[in-house]
């Protein structure tokens, strides 16, 4: 059995459908649906079970899930809302919740990725994306419960408490399809493509944080990647060791993102060799975000590499072409 956290999310059913294309479909799928359109990320998916998050975490709590054997646990399962200020909801669910899984992982001794973020990294410059404390400084609640997390599984490292498996991925920005349910926190490349289809043209911010009008940088990463590297440190369908050989251990929080700063003009002409040209207009940034955004990121991909991890990621224009061909043949 394999088991999927926020399985009907964004990243989270990415996953369930990477994992479906390699044969693989005995998954438990864990999330809620109090947003109920997430249901439409898995239409087309096999999986043979799907339980909710709460009823999830009881069973954990009482050891009474009562799976057999656990493959691997894929833990994308989190509030990514960088918005929402309720401290207490935060770290029950991005930081018990996920002590909560590696504390099952370890007793069922089961191969755990869990998903991180590039958010704990807060107004970092160019250079100062490696994981390490003197870089981590997130702008929210969201990206310190998530860094809260990571501090608490590396002591666990530390003091070899933590005898599996288990990698945290710092996912950057990440696009893809099944994410139009996210709304204000879905990508810019699903915000930008309504534009273009609803007013026939995209607005980017004016020049803002130091940089010219439509030329802020951020590691878009395709959400297809991220699903893959799940599956590598998991060690699961091409990435299972060969017969005879028993599997790795991967251990450590890396940076999961493309390692390219694309500025969001590339987003944007992108996005018109896949939709058709369109104006491009520079609109004030919004006095809500001040302090609260990332005018730059950029994964330092050196911890993933060292990791033994070598897979290719996908450049810009080729995970945004590969994006609207899936959401055509899904009729999304």
């Amino acid at each position: 059995m394999y088991i999927v956290t926020g399985g009907a999310g964004f990243i989270g059913s990415n996953v369930v459908h990477e994992l479906n294309a390699h044969g693989i479909t005995d998954i438990l799928i864990v999330d809620n649906f109090a947003n109920a359109r997430k249901f439409q990320n898995l239409h087309g998916a096999r999986y043979v079970d799907y339980l909710d998050k709460r009823e999830f975490r009881r069973a954990l709590k009482e050891n009474s899930l009562g799976l057999g054997k656990v493959e691997a646990i894929l833990h994308q399962g989190a509030c990514s809302n960088t918005l929402e200020d309720d401290g207490v909801y935060m770290m029950d669910n991005n930081f018990e919740y996920t002590k909560d899984v590696l504390k099952y992982a370890i007793h069922v001794a089961a191969p755990l990725v869990f998903a991180s973020t590039a958010a704990v990294y807060g107004l970092s410059g160019p250079g100062h994306f490696t994981p390490t404390i003197e870089n981590e400084r997130p702008l929210n609640i969201y990206g310190y419960s998530k860094l809260a997390f990571d501090h608490y599984f590396r002591n666990q490292l530390a003091l070899d408490n933590v005898p599996i498996t288990a990698v945290g991925l710092r996912y950057f920005n990440v696009y893809g399809p099944r994410e139009q349910h996210k709304g204000r926190m879905a990508s810019v490349m699903h915000h930008f493509t309504k534009q273009m289809k609803d007013i026939g043209k995209v607005k980017l911010f004016g020049g803002t944080g130091g940089y010219a009008d439509g030329e802020q940088r951020r590691d878009f990463v395709y959400v297809r990647d991220l699903a893959r590297l799940n599956m590598f440190f998991a060690q699961i369908g091409p990435y299972a060791p060969a017969a005879g050989s028993s599997r790795k251990v991967y251990q450590g929080v890396v940076n999961a993102g493309s390692g390219v700063a694309s500025t969001f003009n590339e987003v944007a002409h992108a996005l018109m060799l896949v939709h058709g040209v369109v104006p491009i207009e520079y609109v004030p940034f919004p006095a809500d975000l001040d302090g609260r955004y990332q005018h730059f990121t950029q994964a330092d991909l050196t911890g993933l590499r060292g990791l033994g991890c070598d897979l290719e990621m996908t450049g810009l224009e080729a995970g945004v072409k590969e994006t609207f061909a899936t959401l055509d043949a899904i009729g999304a």
